[in-house]
């Protein structure tokens, strides 16, 4: 063992990775496969995002959008089966999804969907596990651009403060280089039940390349990630009170082309993985979320085949759902209008062999 070691502990599994780092390490063996695949959606997969059922997980759902102008925000079961009875229809080219719990509307605590509306410059918002609108037809995001493109809305992230506010950080086809490319709203109660978003900020670099679509949050360290395309994942901190300092920018080389998708496995409340998609290789490349010689400095571990083909969103949950998923669950778009959920254990099984 070198000395950048981490043990990682899973109910009734213990895996010891080798983490000396310093250059890409790919797996050549045959691609993960995937437990299960969804049903497919009408048009065009792009983004999951996986939400837990409190009371009981295994009866939690995956909500994945079907991007086009007459699209929609599916809802799937934990083997892939569509739930027609909480599928929205009618959509104006849905792009990203993601997933917050427990927004004060009124006097109860409501866990949501947000979706972006490409189309109409607006976030669409659903409660769960019932889909139903809270967005009174929809919250207007980026007003006053004028720029073309620069109301397109790409990925959207929730982002949960130690406070319990909540806020949505929004992206977009296209922006300026100058900092301030992603927006941050937050979300409350309108007064009526319904949902309103203040601007709080707008902040992040942009190389310019290609656009920024993936974004994700780290909860409970508190920071965000989003994908440069052809350029790198950059860091920032969550909290809008903490600045706008760029703190991290990291996996800009061996990217066959688009650096995309990103989900973070945690293996404790500091410690895990970064996984970022390598969209035309089909690999997932895998990073140290915690750091290895500072907590800024995400240094590669390995890259591992699986079988989406041109993955471009993805989500992750750590803990256990059921007898399927006893490690937790991955789930990644792939371009033939499906989703796949793959066993964390499985994926883990390539990160062994960088020993």
């Amino acid at each position: 063992m070198n000395k950048y070691t981490q043990i990682f502990i899973f109910p009734a599994m213990l895996i010891s990775i080798n983490m000396a780092c310093t250059q890409q390490k790919t797996d050549t063996n045959d691609a993960v496969k995937p437990l299960y695949t969804t049903e497919p959606v009408q048009f065009d997969s792009d983004d999951p995002a996986i939400w837990i059922n409190p009371v009981d997980s295994s009866k939690s759902l995956i909500i994945g959008t079907d991007k086009d102008e007459n699209g929609g925000l599916y809802v799937f079961d934990l083997k892939g089966k569509i739930i027609k009875d909480k599928t929205i229809k009618g959509l104006k080219r849905p792009n990203n999804v993601d997933i917050a719990y427990g927004l004060l509307l009124g006097s109860k605590k409501t866990d949501i969907a947000v979706t972006t509306e490409r189309m109409t410059h607006k976030l669409r918002i659903y409660s769960l596990p019932d889909m139903k609108p809270l967005d009174n037809g929809g919250v207007p995001v980026y007003e006053g651009e004028k720029g073309e493109m620069y109301r397109d809305l790409m990925g959207i992230a929730m982002y949960t403060s130690p406070k319990g506010e909540i806020y949505a950080i929004a992206g977009r086809k296209t922006g300026p280089k100058d900092g301030s490319y992603l927006w941050q709203y937050l979300l409350e109660d309108d007064g009526t039940g319904h949902i309103k978003a203040t601007l709080k900020r707008k902040f992040g670099n942009y190389s310019g390349k290609k656009e920024i679509e993936s974004i994700a949050v780290d909860n409970e360290m508190g920071y965000i990630y989003y994908s440069d395309e052809q350029f790198g994942v950059r860091k920032y901190y969550a909290d809008p009170a903490k600045g706008n300092k760029e703190l991290a920018l990291f996996a800009k080389e061996g990217f066959t082309e688009d650096n995309e998708g990103i989900s973070i496995y945690k293996t404790t409340d500091t410690t895990g993985y970064i996984l970022v998609s390598d969209q035309s290789a089909n690999h997932f490349k895998v990073y140290s979320r915690e750091g290895v010689k500072n907590k800024n400095d995400h240094q590669l571990i390995t890259s591992i085949k699986v079988s989406t083909n041109q993955s471009d969103g993805s989500d992750i949950y750590s803990k256990p759902l059921n007898a399927d998923f006893k490690h937790g669950i991955f789930v990644a778009m792939s371009d033939n209008k499906t989703f796949q959920y793959y066993r964390w254990e499985d994926l883990a099984g390539k990160l062994l062999k960088v020993n």
